[in-house]
């Protein structure tokens, strides 16, 4: 196989230097060039013609967004690694990046204390994110055939919550997915997506600004709702437990599993145990396996996962282990996953027992209201959620859930549910006010 050619782009020599004696050092990778700022870069794009370009944040002249946006006009599949600075200011900028296209990033060593070690750090993080994105698939498994969203799914079945756990390239999925989900989707959403501290927060609030549901950072012992999203903090497993027959998030920091805290393992495997064949898994496009074990325990419980193909996915790592276990119950592009998740959901009735209401100050306003946790019962139709603009009080991260008690479970009944239209992709953001608080998990 022939080497993996690489372009690094940064305005710093000494960078362009260690980065390129970093990656030099495996015979995978051949540096094809190096740029001091985005305009040189693309000026010798065409004639390097590279395999995968890492691509500094802060340039002169031309920086890495309008880079980016430049590069994605016309080389829409060229894979990209953002070279960032561990900073807020450079969090939000990779974070724009992501949401714009880029497959990756890579955080600049900083206080490694050596050139040697900031080599090692540079190769330990880099090289294997070029392999995964630029070097031959090494799934051989046949991708599974594409299922369609209503097969997924029969009138007795009933979902009490939904996971979803996402790597590299997991930004710009989930900008397609989250907000085409309906508003009243009659159950609760937690997302695993490895990213450190300060990232997650940043999705959390991308995402929100974008849909009508209300996304945030999970908090430890906060009730959940039909409706709520809730994203692992960084740093931090996230799972779903009971309480009082109610839903509740839990946050710890136990030990890493698959190398990653939050870990997708980690989340389903305590949705498993917590809705049993209730559950709904969603595996999207990451490096390596995390999700497959906890995959396993979801189907063993009798609940469902679906996963993104593999020509959408900028990785197909974690989902490709799922199909090679032979665990996935569904595989759809990443554009018709919202419209599946809305399908095997459904939607609930605006005012009834243990479904998403109908009107966005009791969606979020509902813990304060004594609605409590997404308790295991209640009536669900088929009505498609509303979509429009909300402005909400109150806090915007999770408030006063973890001031709400519990509501006492009621019975479900599960009539058929025609399919509810989800709202496409692109749409105009929802535009509203809140207050947030910080604070740890």
């Amino acid at each position: 196989m022939s080497a993996i050619r690489v372009m690094i782009v940064d305005d710093a020599v000494v960078v362009r230097k260690l980065v390129s004696e970093a990656l030099s050092a495996d015979a995978d990778i051949e540096i094809a060039a190096t740029a001091p700022n985005g305009k040189v870069a693309l000026d010798k794009l065409t004639q390097v013609q590279p395999d995968l370009v890492v691509l500094d944040v802060e340039m002169p002249i031309m920086d890495g967004i309008a880079t980016l946006t430049a590069l994605r006009a016309t080389h829409p599949k060229l894979p990209v690694v953002m070279f960032s600075t561990l900073t807020e200011r450079g969090a939000k900028v990779t974070m724009d990046a992501l949401m714009r296209g880029a497959n990756d990033y890579v955080h600049k060593p900083a206080n490694v204390g050596s050139v040697t070690k900031a080599q090692t750090a540079v190769r330990e993080a880099l090289v294997p994110k070029i392999k995964a994105l630029a070097g031959r698939p090494k799934r051989t498994a046949p991708a599974p055939k594409r299922t369609r969203p209503d097969a997924l799914t029969t009138p007795a079945d009933r979902i009490d919550l939904v996971v979803i756990g996402v790597s590299t390239g997991g930004p710009a999925a989930l900008a397609q997915i989250v907000p085409a989900l309906p508003k009243a989707l009659a159950a609760p959403v937690l997302i695993c997506q490895h990213m450190p501290p300060t990232f997650t927060q940043l999705l959390a609030n991308r995402l929100d600004s974008a849909s009508p549901l209300h996304i945030a950072e999970a908090r430890d012992n906060a009730p959940l709702t039909p409706g709520q999203v809730r994203i692992a903090p960084g740093d931090w497993h996230l799972e779903a437990r009971l309480r009082g027959g109610a839903l509740v998030t839990k946050t710890h920091q136990a030990p890493p599993e698959n190398s990653c805290r939050p870990a997708v393992d980690v989340l389903f495997r305590s949705a498993a145990k917590a809705t049993e064949a209730r559950t709904l898994g969603v595996v999207l496009t990451g490096m390596g396996s995390d999700g497959a074990l906890g995959s396993r325990q979801i189907r063993e419980a009798g609940g469902k996962i679906l996963i993104q193909d593999r020509s959408t996915s900028v990785v197909w790592g974690m989902p490709g282990a799922v199909a090679e276990l032979k665990l996935a119950s569904g595989t759809l592009p990443v554009e018709e996953i919202a419209e599946a998740i809305a399908t095997v959901v459904g939607t609930g009735t605006p005012g009834a027992p243990g479904a998403a209401q109908g009107t966005t100050s009791q969606e979020h306003s509902g813990d304060s209201q004594g609605q409590g946790g997404a308790t295991l019962g209640g009536t669900r139709t088929g009505t498609a959620g509303a979509s429009g603009s909300r402005s909400r009080a109150g806090s915007g991260s999770q408030g006063s859930d973890e001031d709400t008690a519990a509501r006492p479970g009621a019975v479900r009944s599960s009539p058929a549910r025609p399919r509810p239209s989800a709202r496409p992709p692109g749409r105009t953001p929802h535009t509203r006010t809140r207050s947030r608080q910080g604070g740890r998990p």
